[in-house]
């Protein structure tokens, strides 16, 4: 009876202790989420005052306390973008897409291939990013623009068209356009510059949206 006793004892310690840690790793995780939180939240008002050594460190700093986080690699790798220090860039680029690989994290990367003129891995970071995602205009227009660069401008046209598709705006048409007029596509052009015409331009949507609501008096 008394063996069973102190059984029971260190049974009841070693559950004790399992739960004292329990909490304290829990403690540990919440301050550490809120360090990241903040630091997060000082790395975007940063960038948007154009801060960049403060959000460079801030970011550098979350990646000191995460070095898996993809998407301060993403975000570094926006700043140095926007400070032309591309070489830099593109690595963090290519670590945030070997973490995890995103649709934004790869087309991030081929734009920056693009702006060195490395158009041949532009265009697999585009695909890779248009397998992911390819229900954005924006990654169609990117991707027909590399391949403009590599002399694929059948592949040019389909890319453009299926932006046009997507978003049915003015600037899709336009560059849609332009390109079947730098390439002697005459009634292609015409046909796209009807839907062009059709489409109401922002300043005459600017003022519909400036008349006073109709409201009813009580």
């Amino acid at each position: 009876m008394y063996e069973l006793l102190i059984v029971g004892g260190f049974a009841l310690m070693a559950y004790h202790n399992l739960k004292v840690r329990e909490d304290e790793f829990a403690n540990t995780s919440r301050r550490i989420g809120d360090r990241i939180g903040k630091l997060w939240d000082i790395a975007h008002l940063s960038m948007r005052e154009n801060r960049f050594l403060r959000a460079e460190k801030a970011l550098l700093t979350i990646l000191k306390i995460d070095e898996k986080n993809a998407a301060a690699y993403n975000r570094l790798g926006i700043l140095y973008a926007k400070q032309k220090e591309y070489r830099d860039a593109i690595d963090c680029f290519e670590i945030a897409s070997s973490i995890e690989a995103t649709p934004s994290s790869l087309h991030n990367l081929g734009l920056i291939y693009y702006e060195t003129e490395n158009y041949d891995k532009a265009a697999i970071a585009f695909e890779q990013a248009l397998k992911l995602e390819d229900s954005l205009a924006a990654r169609h227009v990117a991707y027909a623009k590399v391949q403009e660069k590599l002399g694929n401008i059948k592949l040019m046209f389909h890319e453009l068209e299926r932006a046009a598709e997507l978003e049915p705006n003015k600037e899709t048409f336009t560059l849609l356009y332009r390109a079947y007029l730098s390439h002697d596509m005459r009634k292609e052009a015409d046909l796209i510059a009807s839907k062009l015409k059709r489409i109401k331009s922002p300043k005459n949507r600017a003022k519909r949206m400036l008349r006073p609501a109709r409201r009813v008096v009580v």
